[in-house]
């Protein structure tokens, strides 16, 4: 399993999101907010299988909801 860092800006984005959701209907915001943390388990499992759209930057679509996460995986290898 690798290890994800959202940015600041990222969870301020998700934060808002599910506010917006919670007005439009109640609790819809926590349902988003859990499509999310899927989605994110999901890269933090498999991040390669995620398509690259912008140069090294990969994207994968949160179920359900019409937001797609961005990301850049960083994988270090270690020499024993």
């Amino acid at each position: 399993m690798y290890r994800v860092v959202i940015l600041p800006s990222g969870v301020e984005d998700i934060k808002k999101g599910a506010q917006w959701y919670n007005i439009k209907q109640p609790k819809l915001g926590n349902k988003y907010i859990s499509y999310v943390r899927a989605k994110i388990s999901s890269i933090r499992t498999h991040p390669q299988v995620f398509p690259i759209r912008y140069g090294t930057v990969q994207t994968a679509v949160v179920d359900v909801f019409p937001y797609m996460i961005h990301f850049i995986f960083l994988s270090t290898i270690t020499q024993l």
